[in-house]
């Protein structure tokens, strides 16, 4: 039977109307929700205080990094005490030495808060442009992390001014240098209400204005910190309303472990990444930036692996950035060059571990090979999202993903992203 012979009741008036009732929900999901971007995530972010911060510091710490593992009997062996088996713990450890020499720190903030403390307006002004001529310099040199930028002090009335003024020195001094840096990261500490992310959201507006940039080239992390964030005093989750308070303006959420934990007076003892508090608040956090394009980023471990704890440290953090991972959180902070073996093992060992069952499964889906599981295209998206965090992070080879799953790169991205491929198809 022919298509025009269906008898359909509903007019082109009819889906007009519809059309002309959902013309403010088609506005809200294209303009709040326009999903992941597609590009590069960091599987880290390290703090240094922002006067320490040197061309130099990302090879420093990787060679600190190394020598810490050889001293404790190298990475194969760092792979078994986090729980690998020998075959995984030598893959993953041939990967991690070659990250450790190559790019040991993704991402770097320079600390003008907690990390730096208060040393006086004129001692942090002059530190506030150093720390922008360092970063030029790491930049001009090629030794600069891909992410790189700094935390400046909060908005809070006691510290709002001398954080702005260097926030301004800072982005004033690189924007004179010429281009700012490609993975330029502004950090918004210790928020507690959507206004202050309106101000800062102001803030960065104007400094584009005034530097002539492009609007929006300026975005910033919020650190989710306090309970207020949370649960607001009319019983609504403010972080739930950043998205859409500034819509494209936050690149992520940063869960701050020992803040959001003493605010709620767990006592230092059991402030930790993994306590009850600490889920629900990253849980919300997850649910509030869905479909967003916001990322999330998990906390740190004060737990660090010197003296005679490096052991123990290690088994520490590489089970809490596994935990970390498989709830959803692909990043987190790291405090101390000891923790990059077992940041880098344990993400490595996360993907290779999932690729054997990705690649069959995305194969499977592909070609419409039926398996003992049928995938659905969500699925699927999610399957080649995983694969896709694996390649970037340097943990799978995409030659490795052509052999298990037969496709490339670029349509592994498209998978995973659809909606960006056919934004950039128009």
């Amino acid at each position: 039977m022919a298509a025009s012979s269906f008898f359909a009741s509903l007019t082109p008036a009819d889906l007009a109307a519809i059309d002309s009732q959902l013309a403010a929900t088609d506005q809200l999901l294209e303009r709040n929700y326009p999903g992941d971007d597609g590009t590069r995530q960091p599987v880290h972010t390290v703090y240094v205080p922002a006067d320490r911060f040197t061309p130099s510091l990302s090879a420093e710490w990787g060679a600190q990094a190394i020598t810490t593992a050889e001293a404790h009997g190298g990475l194969e062996r760092l792979g078994t005490l986090l729980g690998q088996e020998p075959e995984l713990a030598a893959a993953v450890a041939t990967r991690v030495a070659a990250k450790l020499r190559s790019e040991p720190i993704e991402d770097v903030r320079l600390d003008f808060e907690d990390g730096y403390g208060d040393r006086g307006d004129e001692t942090e002004d002059v530190a506030a442009v150093a720390a922008a001529q360092a970063v030029s310099e790491a930049v001009a040199a090629g030794s600069a992390p891909p992410f790189i930028g700094i935390r400046f002090k909060c908005f809070e009335a006691p510290t709002r001014a001398r954080g702005l003024k260097t926030l301004d020195l800072f982005v004033s001094t690189l924007a004179s240098a010429g281009e700012l840096p490609e993975g330029l990261i502004l950090t918004l500490p210790k928020v507690t209400t959507v206004a202050q992310v309106q101000a800062m959201d102001f803030a960065v507006s104007r400094l584009e204005e005034i530097h002539s940039l492009p609007a929006g080239r300026l975005r910033f992390e919020v650190q989710v910190e306090t309970p207020q964030l949370i649960l607001g005093p009319e019983g609504t989750s403010p972080v739930a309303q950043l998205p859409h308070a500034v819509p494209g303006r936050i690149s992520a959420l940063h869960y701050g472990t020992y803040d959001y934990s003493a605010s709620l007076q767990i006592s230092a003892e059991y402030q930790s990444m993994e306590h009850p508090v600490a889920d629900f608040a990253k849980e919300v956090m997850q649910l509030a930036v869905a479909g967003t394009g916001i990322r999330l980023s998990d906390g740190s471990t004060n737990i660090i692996p010197v003296g005679d704890n490096v052991e123990n440290a290690w088994k520490l953090h590489g089970r809490l950035v596994r935990r970390s991972l498989e709830r959803g959180y692909y990043q987190g902070w790291d405090l101390h060059a000891a923790q990059l073996p077992s940041r880098f093992a344990a993400t490595y060992a996360f993907y290779r571990e999932g690729l054997p069952a990705a690649a069959a499964r995305l194969r499977n889906y592909m070609e419409r090979t039926e398996g003992g599981i049928m995938d659905e295209p969500a699925t699927a998206r999610a399957l080649a999202a995983f694969v896709l965090r694996g390649v970037q992070c340097g943990a799978v080879g995409s030659e490795e993903v052509l052999a298990l799953a037969g496709v490339e790169l670029s349509r592994l991205t498209a998978l995973a992203h659809p909606r960006l491929a056919h934004t950039t198809s128009k």
